[in-house]
């Protein structure tokens, strides 16, 4: 960052200092913080300060590139600044992912306090406590002010300092690769924030973020879509270290091509060249179905079976039993398929069924959705299952058992180029655990939705459906010719259709 120098008149006069400071974040960095700087300020940076300035920007999410300054700019410097200068702010709250991460967040903000000559002169004096929650709290008394730091898991509801309830909440690095595998641990940090540490200050409490993109369906993801979408009220900012001209965002730090050579040779791996510093979510190397792949349809087509395009509706499902919270679930995804081969077109329906049930309640559930949608069911006939398919038989349903071949993953991959040539469609909503599932198999812990449509789309690419389309249109008073590879249909107006099997 760009030094500020020959402030020997701000630096002794205290009263000049705050004035100048008051209002102007970026001031109170180059005054107080000026140990931190070694390179001229960037742009993004004098961005960030903008945005803590801004009254207007309520709610902050930062993302940015490893050594960008993002942590010493908006968790360690804004915290002081916004109790000494314009916020005002009497009660700061830090989160991080574990205690000790956390305890390090006010660590550092201690030693500023502590050997900081200024800052202890302006701020001082201070004492560190523990209070009822086990979090490491500094008070700075002749200002009223209170910064707290906690981890995500620490409860901090009802956390008060005196009157005042959290006026300012930074969340630091609250994820990592860890906790970003699968949905059930980004569900839970999505949970906490949104229904504890948010709830735990007022209307006015502003929301800071900061972290790195690890994951498409990350808890800062989630809020750029929230945010993007108008269902939160925020800025999000990603600053990756090459622009999309391929230039150095911070020209002060890395000047050139040989300085950012230099620096992804000292990280040593693409991976997390790319993550770190790109802010590319990395895609791991055995995926079957890349994200890219997904297509969204906005609306079902017609269900005209005189076109020959129609072939009906099928379920597949992948049967569980267990009541166990940590069971597997019973899947089953229901869908609209028209076409044979390259011109298969497979839309899933949306909200597929998925949740513990027992052996009665899948049985009704499966009839049910055979009656409603006129499916064909497709049951993995293995184990119990075949007492299932021989239940909905006897109960009057369209019923076939589907014996697997391979194990999850190879039989994922079987199917895998019907999603790269945008053949399996998706509804707009109502589909995004089963998504998940198999955009993250091998990740997920559960991919029971996933292995329903793996049997339901290896089932469909079979074209076992034929013989009853051509049963439909000769009972419509048509002829049909049958060949080896091929068969021609004639309607009543002589009009022929040929239909591949």
């Amino acid at each position: 960052m760009e030094p500020i120098y020959n402030l020997p008149e701000i630096v002794k006069n205290k009263k000049l200092r705050k004035q100048l400071t008051f209002e102007s974040h970026f001031m109170f960095f180059h005054i107080y913080f000026r140990h931190y700087i070694e390179y001229d300020t960037a742009e993004f940076q004098k961005e960030m300060f903008t945005l803590t300035e801004n009254p207007n920007a309520k709610n902050i999410v930062i993302v940015a590139f490893r050594g960008s300054g993002k942590s010493t700019i908006m968790n360690t410097s804004l915290p002081i600044w916004s109790i000494l200068g314009k916020p005002q702010c009497k009660h700061v709250v830090i989160v991080g992912l574990t205690q000790d991460q956390a305890k390090r967040h006010l660590k550092n903000i201690k030693q500023e306090l502590e050997n900081n000559e200024l800052l202890s002169k302006d701020l001082g004096p201070f004492k560190e406590i523990e209070n009822d929650w086990s979090a490491y709290t500094l008070e700075i008394p002749d200002l009223g002010a209170r910064i707290t730091a906690v981890s995500i898991d620490q409860s901090i509801r009802g956390i008060r300092h005196g009157a005042h309830r959290p006026d300012l909440i930074i969340c630091d690095d609250v994820e990592d690769l860890n906790s970003t595998k699968t949905l059930e641990s980004r569900d839970k940090v999505d949970e906490v924030i949104t229904s504890e540490i948010i709830p735990a200050g007022t209307p006015k409490t502003r929301l800071v973020v900061i972290g790195n993109l690890l994951h498409e369906d990350s808890f800062i993801m989630r809020l750029r879509k929230r945010i993007v979408n108008k269902e939160f009220d925020g800025e999000f900012r990603a600053y990756p270290l090459l622009n999309e001209k391929e230039e150095s965002v911070w020209p002060g730090k890395f000047p050139d091509e040989e300085s950012i050579l230099h620096e992804k040779k000292r990280i040593g791996k693409e991976s997390s060249w790319q993550r770190e510093y790109m802010l590319t979510i990395v895609t791991d190397s055995d995926r079957v179905i890349f994200p890219e792949w997904i297509r969204t349809y906005h609306a079902l087509p017609e269900k005209d079976k005189r076109t020959n395009e129609f072939r009906g509706m099928f379920t597949g499902i992948d049967l569980a039993i267990s009541q166990n919270d940590k069971a597997d679930y019973t899947a089953m995804v229901t869908a609209q398929v028209h076409g044979y081969k390259d011109k298969m077109r497979i839309y899933i329906m949306p909200n597929p069924i998925n949740a513990h049930l027992t052996f009665n309640h899948i049985l009704g559930v499966a009839k049910q959705i055979h009656d409603e949608h006129g499916a064909k069911l497709i049951v993995e006939d293995v184990q119990f299952q075949k007492a299932a398919i021989q239940e909905l038989e006897a109960a009057g349903c369209d019923v076939e058992g589907f014996i697997p071949k391979g194990d999850k993953r190879a039989r994922l991959s079987l199917i895998s180029h019907y999603f790269e040539k945008g053949q399996i469609l998706f509804p707009e909503q109502g589909c995004e655990k089963l998504i998940q599932q198999i955009t993250n198999f091998g990740l997920e812990r559960h991919d029971d939705l996933m292995d329903a449509l793996s049997m339901l789309i290896s089932h469909a690419s079979q074209g076992k459906e034929l013989s009853y389309c051509l049963m439909f249109l000769d009972y419509n008073g048509g002829s049909s010719t049958h060949y080896k590879d091929r068969s021609v249909y004639s309607d009543r107006y002589g009009n022929e259709r040929v239909v591949y099997d």
